[in-house]
């Protein structure tokens, strides 16, 4: 495995932190099974940001800015 930092707002880590103690697993588990679950892109195994699917359309004009909204919230 790699070992990665990554910042979560306080609410958003309470959250994660609570969801993975009722599961009785570690944060880092909960956010494996987010990143991997079927539930995350439509495709087991694959990440929500993961598409093959070639883009057709026109996008936000705030990408930049909100980049992480776009690619990790359903």
């Amino acid at each position: 495995m790699h070992r990665t930092t990554i910042l979560l707002p306080v609410d958003l880590h309470r959250q994660a932190d609570r969801e993975a103690k009722t599961l009785g697993i570690s944060l880092s588990e909960l956010i494996r099974r987010r990143l991997t679950g079927p539930e995350s892109a439509g495709e087991p195994g694959r990440p929500r940001f993961f598409s093959r699917q070639p883009w057709t359309g026109s996008g936000p004009d705030d990408t930049a800015a909100n980049h992480d909204r776009y690619l990790y919230e359903p």
